[in-house]
């Protein structure tokens, strides 16, 4: 009793000639040699750098609002601005501009909740010493 051909094997089952040869076998390139030149203008360059500039400027200016108020509110007119121009298409940095307008609110609300509570507290100390 013969055992079937393993479908496994590489060699070729006995009794049948090798496998003919697949691959066409090309000469070799001397050294140094240049593959040809595509044509002028085929296919597509890098896309163009958009301008990223109001984004980068709201978000820093957002982020030393922690140290000052100012350049908080700055941050959220950038933001603003770079916000709808990437909205349009004009700039990139859509996700930076609204990052930025994001934190400069925040920064300007924890600006502002500890300025309106000494000017609720400072007033009614003036009240009730009837200094108004």
């Amino acid at each position: 009793m013969t055992n079937p051909p393993n479908p496994y094997d590489p060699r070729p089952p006995s009794g049948s000639q090798p496998y003919p040869q697949q691959y066409q076998q090309y000469p070799m390139q001397p050294y140094g040699a240049q593959y040809p030149m595509q044509p002028y203008g085929y296919g597509y360059g890098p896309p163009p750098q958009q301008e990223q500039g109001m984004a980068v400027a709201s978000l820093v200016c957002s982020l030393v609002g922690i140290l000052f108020c100012l350049p908080a509110i700055l941050g959220i007119v950038f933001g603003h601005i770079g916000y709808s121009k990437a909205k349009r298409g004009e700039a990139g940095g859509q996700g930076m501009a609204q990052a930025g307008i994001i934190i400069g609110y925040v920064i300007v609300g924890l600006w502002l909740i500890p300025l309106l509570l000494w000017l609720f507290f400072g007033l009614a100390v003036l009240g009730s010493a009837g200094l108004r």
